[in-house]
């Protein structure tokens, strides 16, 4: 099959809309999560802390109309594409558009849409409601609103898979690319979930932290006192390109996508399969078509959500793939634990964060890690980002629904 590498990427995150600016609040371990902004969360929302987008200039990007015809999801999508395709030196007056394409995912999609829309309907009446509603709020609409500016009549769709969805999309580009269906695919997420409905429908899940009071400590991934996830919104972009395409125009290439694996539980709503059996088959597959051996991968970055069951069962899946040896050997680290959860952008987000630990020859560290647990007893990269070449990387991404995705990643 075709090889396949990574040659731009676009971020609109917690830790900064700017790949320099995200790198470096990655190595310093900066917190990006705070008091919601977005709407006012005080009186009965048990939650009012979440991860947001503060430094993206909305206006730089889109106009007026397009601010108001969009869902924000899909403005900070857009806006992720944007920047990957700059980053990437893409010029596509030279390329072939059937023979690029996009599959950009999300877990919600225009959920703030939603609201308002129901709201519009309840207050002023069906004749009142917008006619852009329905194209707005699906999950696929920024996948073609990507696709019409850049003009990329190849493949393109959307993966929804909830916190698994935007590995899912990185894992199809590559599928297509490996076929020989395409040259250049935009793959990638986003997700602007923090309004009142998901944040209330979440903690009422008592899925989330409620350390209101203290949310530069909330997120504590594999922590013995993680109580939650911390919500999250942004956007996330990768170029991928056939190697021998990107060889061609002279791109810069951050690295390989050298494997993936995917597979479900088939277990329960929400809580993943105790035994990881299920998602212990998606990392081996990863790790399997890469041919990375255990002994020489570098670092995996967990899905480690600050939940109670998944990092717990994550610990359990990279010691059944890896073994015990070098399961406590690899470096492991949740950059969630700054970010915040970006639910089917988290993926693409994390990906993002791989190639910088690649490229600037560091793991990313879990902050607020203070109390060992003896559940989650590997190597987690506490509080500090620590210095040392990362050649092979393993993503990991398990969605509600059993969903687990596991890309491999090579630096060339």
């Amino acid at each position: 099959m075709k090889k396949v590498v990574i040659t731009g990427m676009g971020v609109v995150s917690p830790l900064g809309c700017d790949n320099a600016l995200f790198a470096d609040r990655l190595a310093a371990g900066f917190n990006g999560i705070g008091p919601i902004t977005r709407f006012d969360a005080s009186g009965d929302f048990p939650v009012n802390i979440a991860a947001e987008v503060h430094d993206f200039d909305i206006d730089s990007f889109f106009d007026a109309k397009e601010q108001h015809r969009n869902d924000r999801y899909s403005l900070l999508g857009l806006a992720s594409a944007r920047l990957a395709v700059k980053d990437a030196g893409l010029d596509w007056d030279r390329e072939d558009p059937a023979r690029n394409g996009c599959i950009f995912s999300s877990g919600v999609g225009g959920l703030e849409t939603v609201a308002e829309q129901v709201n519009v309907l309840r207050d002023r009446g069906p004749r009142r409601l917008s006619p852009l509603t329905i194209p707005t709020i699906i999950t696929n609409i920024c996948s073609g609103l990507i696709a019409i500016e850049h003009r990329l009549e190849g493949p393109n769709y959307c993966v929804t898979s909830a916190c698994a969805s935007s590995l899912h999309a990185l894992g199809d580009a590559l599928r297509i690319i490996q076929r020989g269906e395409a040259d250049v695919m935009l793959a990638g997420g986003a997700e602007a979930p923090v309004i009142p409905v998901a944040v209330g429908s979440f903690a009422a899940m008592h899925a989330l932290s409620r350390r209101n009071d203290d949310p530069a400590h909330a997120c504590r991934p594999f922590d013995k006192d993680r109580d939650g996830f911390i919500m999250g919104e942004g956007a996330a972009c990768l170029v991928l390109e056939e190697y021998a395409h990107a060889s061609a125009r002279g791109a810069r290439i951050y690295a390989e996508v050298a494997g993936f694996g995917q597979s479900c539980d088939a277990h329960h709503m929400t809580a993943p399969r105790p035994d990881g059996a299920a998602g212990a088959r998606a990392v081996a597959a990863a790790l399997s078509e890469a041919g990375i051996p255990t002994d020489r991968l570098s670092y995996v970055n967990a899905h480690g959500t600050s939940t109670p069951l998944n990092d717990k069962t994550e610990t359990l899946i990279l010691k059944k793939v890896l073994g015990e040896t070098d399961a406590r050997r690899v470096a492991i680290s949740s950059t969630k634990s700054m970010t915040g959860h970006l639910l089917g952008a988290a993926g693409a987000l994390e990906t993002a964060a791989c190639l910088v630990a690649m490229q600037r020859g560091f793991v990313p560290p879990t902050i607020n890690y203070a109390t060992p647990d003896p559940d989650c007893d590997l190597d987690y990269t506490p509080n500090a980002a620590r210095e040392m070449p990362v050649d092979t990387v393993l993503n990991n991404s398990l969605g509600f629904g059993g969903h687990n995705a596991c890309v491999a990643l090579r630096k060339i």
